[in-house]
C-alpha cells in the first residue's frame, strides 16, 4: 500500500496529476484544490490514500494528512463514494468539513457538485458531534518547496484552525462537558470570527454559546 509519494509533478491535469519519484510515473486522482497547488517540474510531497479493485488499483492524492482522513471518513457515510468525498473536499476545507457536521449544517454539503439533499442530510447527521478522524498520526519529514508563492499559504487552510478548535473542544470537555456540545459550540463560536481568534476567545466564545 502506498501512504505517500514525494517526487516531480510531471502532469496535472482535470481530475488527475501524474508524479514521477524515481523515475516512475504515479498517476493520482486528485480533488481541483490539490492539482490547483501543483505545477509542472515542482517537487511536490502528497498523502496517497490508495483504493483495491479487483481491476484496478486507484491512488487518491492530497495535501495533507487531514484532508486525507476526512476523504476516507466521508465514504464511512452510506452512499457516498470517492468522487463525492472529494467535491467535498473541493469546497469545504477540514476545519469547515468539522463545523459543518457539528452543526448539522446539510446545505454547507450540498453544495458540493454531486452531493444531493439525501446525501447532504445523512452526512451531516452521521457526521454529527463525532470528533474529527485521527488519522495516521505524524507529519512528513520533508516539506517540498514551491515555485507558487501563495501555495504553502493555500496548503495550510483549514489545518491551522482544525488544531485550534480540538484545543477549545478539549479545554470544554476538561470543564466537564460533553464532547457532541463542545464540538457544537466551538463550531458556532468559531464562525463569528472573520479569522483564526486566541484560544483563549474562542473559548470563551463557545462558553457564551453554551450558556445562550
Amino acid at each position: 500500500m502506498i501512504g505517500m509519494l514525494t517526487g516531480t509533478c510531471l502532469m496535472a491535469g482535470t481530475g488527475e496529476a501524474i508524479i514521477d519519484v524515481g523515475g516512475v510515473g504515479y498517476l493520482l486522482q486528485c480533488g481541483s484544490r490539490t492539482l490547483g497547488n501543483l505545477s509542472v517540474g515542482e517537487v511536490i510531497c502528497l498523502h496517497v490514500e490508495t483504493h483495491v479493485r479487483e481491476t484496478a488499483i486507484t491512488l487518491y492524492g492530497f495535501h495533507s494528512e487531514e484532508e486525507r482522513a476526512w476523504f476516507v471518513r466521508l465514504q464511512s457515510v452510506q452512499g457516498v463514494g470517492p468522487k463525492a468525498a472529494l467535491a467535498i473536499l473541493d469546497i469545504l476545507t477540514p476545519g469547515e468539513i468539522l463545523s459543518a457536521a457539528s452543526l448539522e449544517d446539510k446545505a454547507a454539503f450540498a453544495r458540493a457538485k454531486g452531493v444531493g439533499p439525501k446525501s447532504a442530510s445523512r452526512i451531516a447527521i452521521e457526521l454529527s458531534g463525532k470528533p474529527p478522524p485521527a488519522g495516521r498520526g505524524f507529519q512528513p519529514v520533508f516539506t517540498a518547496p514551491s515555485s507558487n508563492p501563495d501555495a504553502a499559504a493555500v496548503r495550510a487552510e483549514g489545518l491551522s484552525d482544525m488544531q485550534l478548535r480540538h484545543d477549545a473542544v478539549s479545554a470544554l470537555e476538561n470543564l466537564g462537558i460533553g464532547q457532541s456540545d463542545a464540538l457544537r459550540v466551538v463550531a458556532s463560536a468559531y464562525q463569528g470570527f472573520p479569522d483564526d481568534p486566541p484560544l483563549d476567545d474562542l473559548i470563551r466564545a463557545a462558553l457564551k454559546e453554551l450558556s445562550a
